[in-house]
């Protein structure tokens, strides 16, 4: 492809020059608008008569995509949530099992430290009696 010349040289005729002012100018600007490397897609914009529907189609298909990845990343957050959920509540049953059968343990201690107490008072009374 050939590159527009940045110097404008108007022709013999006013109505020729006129044409190429304008058509130089639009050159210009797409040469600023668009980099080298994206006037390719410039070009195949222009080929497409400026409908845009490759910009239409891979616009709606980045939003579905978008769209999908988002709902994809709310459903496993929530799955994930669920189970941080689902484990403290465990961990709770657990707690509570094991607090609840250390006060069982507790009372029975304090029952055989009664117990070994009044066999002691028991031995300690038939022991002097001898």
């Amino acid at each position: 492809m050939e590159r527009p010349s940045l110097e404008i040289n108007l022709p013999d005729t006013h109505e020729d020059g006129k044409l190429y002012v304008v058509d130089s100018l639009n050159n210009l600007n797409k040469l600023n608008v668009c980099p080298d490397d994206s006037q390719h897609s410039l070009d195949e914009e222009e080929n497409t008569c400026g409908t845009g529907e490759n910009m239409a189609g891979s616009n709606t298909r980045n939003q579905c995509l978008f769209f999908v990845t988002f709902i994809l990343t709310l459903i496993i957050s929530l799955a994930l949530v669920s189970f941080v959920i689902f484990l403290i509540i465990q961990t709770r049953n657990k707690m509570d099992q094991i607090s609840s059968r250390l006060l069982s343990e507790k009372k029975n201690i304090e029952e055989l430290k009664k117990i070994n107490n009044i066999l002691l008072k028991h031995l300690n009374q038939s022991g002097t009696k001898d």
